[in-house]
């Protein structure tokens, strides 16, 4: 059994950052979440703020010193802006997030005495690859600016592990999905949007004919990739997190019932994410755990979650994604 350990984790507040914090807490562990509630949702917490190990700091990430990080064993980087159209709109802002605040925190962790680092990446940085499952040597080709601010937060984690020999391992995310997940905002993930629908009795908005497949990896299993990525002697390594078993739009309605309409097919978007995870059942012996019947059965069980999320019609997302489609549609 390993010892306790005082956790950071950053982003705490957010959909995958608080279920790792039930989960650290739950294993015997020290936790303090650090969340700038930007984004974050502080409702997410309320599990964590009734235990007696787990401590809230209300900032920024980029405001961390070395002082914060003071006896913090294992830090959990999660915090950051997610979803594409903002990130096209709003590049400044993803950079100081996604780049400067990873930046801010790698800076402090060099005059701490960090255990483990481990940093929240994503899948998006393959762009189209033309190879799967995707293995984690494939080229990085970024598609839009949340795609590569987190890629080069990844650089500067791996190149924080090189030269200055923090013991770090960054976590490529694919489409992670379960109860928390965010219901307000801008028009993003797949499950947000349908779920909604559903509750309104309206069609689901299926992109292009609904073939395109993705690797949804429920949050359960990430947060146990998290887990165990600290827990291991591993650094300076990749690794892709994920199910490994893409499914398609199409499946995800028929595991979610109700009639379709569809909406044109957007550039940018590869038709298929699928991962190797291949390193991480040999460096961390983790491997998925819930099938996709059984977590979306579980989205099912927390629908009324979404009862205040937007309704998205396919005008509305028309007018939010064209953007989009202007700056990652083929020129002429």
């Amino acid at each position: 059994m390993i010892s306790s350990k005082h956790c950071l984790v950053t982003g705490a507040a957010g959909f995958i950052g608080s279920h790792l914090c039930d989960r650290l807490l739950s294993l015997g562990h020290r936790v303090t979440g650090l969340d700038s509630l930007i984004v974050g949702n502080p409702k997410n917490l309320e599990n964590a703020k009734t235990h007696p190990q787990f401590t809230f700091l209300h900032q920024d990430v980029a405001g961390v010193t070395p002082q914060t990080l003071e006896n913090i064993d294992w830090i959990f980087h999660l915090a950051g802006l997610a979803d594409l159209v903002p990130s096209i709109q709003n590049p400044e802002n993803y950079y100081h997030s996604n780049v400067h605040g990873t930046f801010a925190l790698l800076n402090a962790c060099r005059h701490a005495n960090i255990k483990r680092f481990v940093y929240t990446a994503s899948s998006t940085c393959y762009g189209i690859p033309d190879t799967y499952p995707t293995p984690e040597t494939y080229p990085c080709s970024p598609e839009h600016p949340y795609a590569l601010t987190k890629y080069l937060g990844e650089q500067l984690v791996m190149h924080w592990a090189k030269v200055y020999k923090l013991p770090a391992l960054s976590l490529r995310l694919f489409n992670v999905y379960g109860p928390r997940s965010r219901t307000t905002g801008a028009y993003g993930a797949v499950f947000g949007v349908f779920l909604k629908q559903k509750l309104a009795g309206q069609p689901f908005t299926v992109v292009g004919d609904g073939k395109q497949t993705r690797d949804f990896t429920f949050v359960s299993d990430v947060v146990e990739a998290f887990v165990k990525a600290a827990q291991s002697d591993v650094t300076n390594e990749i690794i892709n997190v994920c199910s490994g078993q893409p499914q398609s739009v199409l499946r995800l309605v028929e595991l979610l019932g109700g009639e379709i309409t569809h909406i044109p097919k957007r550039p940018g978007e590869p038709d298929c994410t699928w991962g190797d995870i291949t390193k991480a059942k040999t460096l961390l012996g983790w491997e998925p755990q819930v099938s996709f019947p059984d977590g979306v059965a579980q989205m099912l069980d927390h629908i009324e979650l979404w009862r205040e999320a937007p309704l998205w019609t396919p005008d509305s997302i028309k007018e939010a994604t064209k953007e989009w489609f202007e700056y990652l549609g083929k020129q002429p």
